[in-house]
């Protein structure tokens, strides 16, 4: 009964990975260059850096920060089913940014790809985008048990594995001189768990606007992103004046 149970709840989370790989399909990650003197931030990461389940670019977390930031030039290399080694590929080059978010890690979680061995990866990444930028922050997943797409028992596993893929990046991007904004939360204080219709896109994986929306709130609470990046901006035009 209980593998039957399994079986089951594994077919429907298949049929739920099939529906966001097709709305991977149809998305188009957000970019803008903005005025030359400007702030830049680069954007490497998986699905949700590239606004999967946005009902446009605008509407993903890069889009909300560039409302937020009319000064911002976002370069967005981001690539849906990406993981930390991509990320490194992602950060490939010199070119200098003012800040780095590394939005992901989710495809590391339903690939089953041994935690020990991504720790390696994220702090490889983490030092490579040290080299692009003094400001880097990263944003693992929250809790993927909560999402609409996977029912116990599977549910309960990626509860567990992105309790500590949260905990282990936050961690490795600590000592690396890093940021780290926790998505994570426990199911009954979940907001994806408690309202899952209205922050969820359609694949009932990915957030829709109000999940990315939510997704900006925590980045700003926690490390106060958009007030760095003014912070930057401001030091950067007094070094131009003085030159």
């Amino acid at each position: 009964m209980l593998a039957g149970l399994a079986a089951g709840t594994a077919g429907y989370a298949a049929l739920r990975l099939a529906r966001a790989a097709r709305l991977a399909e149809r998305s188009r990650a957000f970019e803008r260059l903005a005025r030359p003197e400007g702030t830049r931030l680069l954007v490497v990461g998986d699905s949700t850096a590239a606004g999967v389940g946005a009902s446009e670019p605008g509407a993903s977390l890069p889009g909300l920060l560039a409302r937020a930031n009319p000064s911002l030039t976002v370069v967005n290399k981001a690539q849906p089913g990406a993981g930390f080694e991509d990320f490194l590929a992602q950060l490939g080059g010199d070119e200098p940014f003012d800040a780095v978010l590394v939005l992901g890690g989710g495809s590391e979680l339903v690939r089953m790809r041994r935690l020990s061995a991504v720790r390696d990866s994220v702090r490889r990444v983490a030092q490579r985008a040290r080299v692009h930028a003094g400001l880097v922050v990263f944003m693992p997943p929250g809790n993927l048990g909560s999402a609409r797409a996977f029912l116990p028992p599977w549910s309960w596993w990626l509860t567990a594995r992105s309790r500590r893929l949260g905990e282990m990046v936050a961690q490795v991007a600590r000592a690396n001189g890093a940021l780290c904004v926790s998505l994570f939360q426990e199911r009954d204080d979940d907001p994806f768990a408690r309202h899952p219709r209205r922050l969820h896109a359609r694949d009932g994986l990915h957030p829709g606007d109000a999940g990315y929306e939510l997704w900006q709130r925590e980045l700003e609470a926690q490390v106060q992103f958009s007030a760095r990046l003014r912070k930057i901006g401001r030091s950067s035009a007094r070094r131009g004046a003085d030159f």
